[in-house]
């Protein structure tokens, strides 16, 4: 049996669910959209979320769903951080509204187009703080 699957999800307040084809999470932060693979299912019960399967040959699946339904609750609800240090001589970032441009050394500088969702706030010109609802993206931007 999936561990992770059999666990309930805790529902913070002011946070909606509406369970269909998928499974659509809103709250103060935004939205978020989680697909529901064949053989999983998705229920709400005093005040948790809880992930199902049909048989045991969905068990990948069961853990899968559970662990990014838990993302979406998450980041509607405080959302997610990364931050980020660039180590070098020289080495510097600075961010114009969705463009981060990076000195590395180079001729030129290095410009980088955040995704929609994803915001990156300099504090230093060697520290990256970046913030997102969406776990995924935010890990993708990050790495």
């Amino acid at each position: 049996m999936s561990r992770v699957g059999r666990k309930p999800i805790p529902m913070p307040t002011g946070v909606k669910v509406s369970i269909g084809a998928q499974l659509e999470v809103q709250g103060p932060k935004g939205k978020l959209v989680v697909p529901i693979p064949n053989g999983i299912s998705v229920e709400q019960a005093a005040g948790n979320l809880e992930i199902k399967r049909e048989s045991d040959s969905y068990a990948a699946l069961h853990g899968l769903t559970r662990a990014l339904a838990a993302n979406a609750v998450t980041g509607v609800s405080t959302g997610f951080v990364r931050e980020l240090e660039i180590t070098g001589v020289g080495y510097r970032a600075d961010v114009k509204s969705n463009i981060v441009s990076f000195t590395l050394g180079y001729s030129h500088p290095i410009e980088f187009v955040l995704p929609a969702g994803v915001d990156c706030k300099i504090e230093k010109q060697t520290a990256l703080t970046l913030s997102g609802i969406d776990k995924e993206a935010l890990g993708q931007v990050a790495g």
